[in-house]
């Protein structure tokens, strides 16, 4: 008895803060797909989305997303299945994704990742393939790969079928920024995400390019406060946020410089020349100024995996939110300030087509 007892205690301490959703009760005429096809983007209903596909790096790939926080190596374990855009454990009443809000409108959503493991086990990952410790250059490398994995799939229909395709990218690129400020410019940035689409656009008809937009690195620094742990583990993950040299100030314009960038591929038009093919930025980072904190003043770490650099399982849940309710607002009227801390605030329902 007493052994069971410590063994129920255990689990009940270690039992890791997470979000659900039970009330998404949206209009059925905006839930239910269209009754032809759609031929434009215009038309398109999340409903008629039949194939979600990631590219990124450790963020996508949910490192540490389900670690304890007493256990800092879990950070090394991909959590796929617990990513904010491609995370399809459980469902959305245990875990805010926006594959588990996707799968409301269409239950046959395939392409999400589950469980843990890396990016080249298919059973895992699927159609995420985030690489951990990609930087932007190496976008195309796996835009190629995912084209591959949809056109070899036998259960594809990749001409035929809506593809939702998120981007997250740009932390490793930030962190080198002080180092090597010529090849990590944020003009290069943007061209290394522009090749990658190109890609995405010439091989994958019917598709939408959800990019979403990069935190203010600089913020790093305010959650490290009297946190050594931390500082020790950003040490190899993030040498300019370790930098003395480079001032709180330098890393968030660098930051915001490659934000602007990723906004210039939107309003490029480029990726708006077909009507089966768009790209959208998802600015809900942008205007975020410092972290999120608890009523006390101290940062919510509750949000963070073990290394305070990841996002925990609960951080991408309400990652996932502010994503999905950034989707749901038009073009040129998205918010730009994600709001972390609100439990409450409702997921939006998409307006009828």
């Amino acid at each position: 008895i007493s052994v069971f007892f410590l063994f129920t205690l255990f689990a009940c301490s270690s039992a890791l803060k997470d979000l659900g959703y039970a009330d998404l009760a949206c209009d059925a005429d905006v839930m239910r797909r269209s009754k032809v096809v759609p031929k434009t983007v215009h038309s398109l209903r999340f409903a008629d989305i039949d194939i979600i596909a990631a590219i990124g790096d450790s963020i996508t790939a949910a490192n540490g997303a389900g670690a304890d926080r007493n256990d800092p190596l879990a950070v090394l374990i991909q959590y796929r299945g617990l990513a904010f855009s491609m995370g399809g454990d459980g469902d959305l009443e245990k875990h805010v994704t926006l594959t588990n809000i996707l799968k409301k409108f269409n239950p046959a959503l395939f392409g999400y990742s589950t469980g843990t493991g890396s990016a080249n086990v298919w059973q895992t990952a699927r159609l995420n393939a985030a690489v951990p410790g990609a930087v932007s250059g190496d976008l195309v490398g796996q835009a190629n790969d995912l084209v591959r994995r949809m056109k070899e799939h036998p259960d594809m229909d990749w001409e035929k079928q809506w593809k939702l395709v998120h981007i997250f990218i740009g932390g490793n690129d930030l962190c080198a920024w002080c180092d090597h400020q010529d090849t990590e410019a944020p003009e290069q940035f943007r061209d290394n995400i522009g090749a990658a689409v190109r890609i995405l656009q010439q091989h994958l008809p019917r598709t939408i390019v959800v990019l979403t937009g990069i935190l203010d690195f600089s913020l790093l620094r305010r959650v490290d406060v009297d946190k050594r742990f931390c500082k020790a583990l950003h040490t190899e993950e993030c040498p300019c946020e370790r930098n003395a040299k480079v001032s709180d100030e330098a890393l968030r314009n660098a930051s915001l410089q490659y934000m602007s960038r990723e906004q210039e591929l939107q309003d490029s038009g480029e990726f708006d020349s077909a009507d089966d093919f768009t790209l959208v930025v998802q600015p809900f980072f942008e205007g975020i100024s410092d972290v999120p904190r608890l009523p006390d003043g101290s940062p919510d770490l509750s949000l963070f995996a073990p290394d305070c650099f990841h996002f925990s399982q609960y951080g991408h849940a309400m990652v996932a939110k502010n994503l999905w309710n950034n989707l749901n607002e038009p073009v040129g009227e998205k918010n730009r300030m994600a709001e972390l801390t609100d439990t409450e605030i409702p997921l939006k329902c998409p307006e009828k087509v």
